[in-house]
Parts: structure tokens; sequence; C-alpha cells
């Protein structure tokens, strides 16, 4: 049985910059071989995607990037969606995210649609994770916003499907979660 640690969030912060640095020192053709994985595992996942609306994220730090395999479903009848930071400690906002919109800088400049761009309650929310456990529980960056705009979501009784989505490296035996934590409902993870 493992044993809590003393200090958590200095556990978390020093087990998320552990797994960070390890993913980003993946080469990135091994990446690139690895998302076309996901992209194969998350069209056998979700099967039909036309009409569905899919939050996807733009890539950072080494996190799969998707973007092609979201063209993809795009070009199958599926919305996308961005997710964006909109205040700290706040629950994120689902921007539809077109083909050929331009795009702004956002937290960490990651590019995000901007704030013209539709508000929408998306059917799929891609997560990427840091870290991901035994029981689906997602590692994140330490905001808590995934958790606090999926609780949100769900108090206005809108419950999309949740898949988190990494690398086989980011597995855990567990992240000690805290009673706000969500688990995914499906993973979509690959060995590099």
């Amino acid at each position: 049985m493992l044993t809590q640690p003393t200090d958590l969030a200095e556990w978390r912060k020093a087990r998320r910059a552990e797994l960070i640095e390890a993913r980003q020192a993946i080469p990135v053709a091994d990446r690139q071989a690895a998302d076309t994985q996901l992209a194969e595992k998350l069209d056998a996942t979700l099967g039909d995607v036309s009409g569905r609306t899919i939050s996807l994220y733009w890539p950072f730090r080494g996190e799969p990037d998707l973007r092609q395999w979201a063209a993809a479903c795009r070009s199958k009848g599926a919305a996308l969606a961005l997710p964006v930071v909109v205040a700290k400690a706040t629950p994120l906002e689902f921007r539809l995210w077109e083909e050929g919109a331009k795009l702004e800088r956002g937290v960490w400049n990651i590019p995000i649609p901007s704030d013209t761009a539709k508000v929408v309650a998306p059917d799929i929310v891609l997560a990427p994770v840091v870290g991901l456990d035994q029981q689906n529980f997602r590692l994140g960056y330490g905001g808590g916003f995934f958790d606090r705009t999926l609780a949100a979501l769900r108090e206005r009784g809108h419950k999309p499907r949740v898949i988190g989505v990494g690398y086989a490296q980011q597995r855990m035996e567990t992240i000690y979660p805290h009673e706000f934590d969500i688990p995914m409902d499906d993973v979509a993870i690959v060995e590099i």
C-alpha cells in the first residue's frame, strides 16, 4: 500500500517536472510515430464523429500533436474547439476553432481562438496528461483548470466524454487524487 507524501503539493510539483522533462526528451520522430498510433486509437474509440464537437488542445511541451487527426475529424463532419484559460482558478472556456480562423496567443503563448469565437460545450474533451494513474486520474500542470471545467460542465447538466491522451511513460501508480480531482472516462495512451 502506498503512503501519501507528507507534502503532496511538493511531491506533485517534483513528479510533474520529471515527467515533462522525460516527455520532452523523447525524439520528435518517435513522438510523431506515436501520435499516428494515438490517432488510430482515438478513431477506434470514438467511431463516427460526424455532428460532434471535439475539444482538443494545442500541443505544448512535448504533448501529443493531434492537429492532423483533428483536421481529419473536421472533414468527417466534426466541429473542433480549443480550451482557453479565461482567468486564474476559473473553468476553461471552449471556443470553436474553425478552419482558417486566425488564432491569438493565450496563456504560455499557446494559440487560442479569438474572444469573438463561439463558446461551445464539447461532446468529447481530449485532455493531455503530464501523468496518469491506474484509476485514470490525470496529473496536469497544476492549475486545476480541467477538473474545475469538468465540474462546472456537470453542474450545468453537460457531461462530455473525457479522454486522457499521452504516452505510456506518463503512467504512474497514483497521483494521490484530491477530492476535487475527476478521473478521465477513457485513456488513449501508446508506447514509444
